[in-house]
């Protein structure tokens, strides 16, 4: 008899993880030479052209963390039968992943048209807002109430991963406002040349976003720690 599903589905968490960490290294280490000053304009163009391709990566991963998280509560882990939670029947998960697959377009091509397409920008950043809101109240019960939605295995580590999740969205979300600046500072740099007022924007641009990428990287590794270990339940 082969592998129950739930193990396929812990291997998707696990190469989202793997790809969501390994890329944001990846942007972070292209970052530096953006910002270098003493590489030529088109070499950090060429560096920037890097980083943007990077991080397509982890963009596309924070999605798909929600809908196959989702996936494995509903899933029951003994195999007695697919959808073993009674919280998340078969087609609640099915309009998690239409709603996921709807979102990653709109993240897709946001990147792509870097935010151009006004209402695809928006709107993506809409659904980023909502979510932190929403998750922010479903960690917070979930951590804080006995018997939170009914289960009574003491779910309160999933509640952690929740709100662990939604501090990466948020902190996302930080990233974009501390990153305004940037793109007239390069637009300048490539078309005016380098200078201390272009090179001071770039920095602090690009570095004013380390406070935001290393929440991402914490809140990341502990929900994976969280997701391995579940501390307190009861199964």
């Amino acid at each position: 008899m082969g592998p129950h599903p739930h193990g396929w589905w812990i291997l998707l968490h696990l190469v989202l993880f793997v790809f969501w960490l390994g890329g944001d290294l990846g942007v972070f280490y292209s970052s530096r030479f953006v910002i270098d000053p003493q590489r030529t304009p088109p070499a950090r163009a060429t560096a920037l052209a890097i980083m943007s391709g990077l991080d397509l990566g982890p963009k596309i991963c924070l999605i798909l963390f929600l809908p196959s998280g989702f996936t494995l509560m509903a899933l029951d882990p003994h195999g007695a039968r697919l959808f073993g939670i009674a919280l998340f029947p078969w087609w609640l998960i099915a309009l998690v992943w239409v709603f996921a697959a709807a979102w990653l377009g709109l993240a897709i091509t946001a990147h792509r048209t870097h935010g151009r397409i006004v209402v695809v920008h928006r709107t993506d950043l809409t659904i980023r807002y909502v979510l932190v809101a929403a998750l922010t109240v479903t960690g917070c019960y979930t951590v804080l109430a006995h018997d939170p939605f009914g289960v009574t295995t003491n779910p309160r580590w999933l509640g952690g991963k929740i709100l662990l999740y939604t501090a990466a969205l948020a902190a996302g979300l930080g990233i974009r406002k501390t990153l305004r600046p940037f793109g007239p500072a390069f637009g300048k740099l490539q078309t005016e040349g380098s200078s201390p007022e272009v090179e001071h924007a770039l920095r602090r641009s690009v570095n004013g976003c380390l406070p935001y990428v290393w929440v991402i990287w914490g809140s990341v590794l502990a929900a994976a720690a969280l997701g391995v270990l579940k501390p307190g339940a009861n199964l």
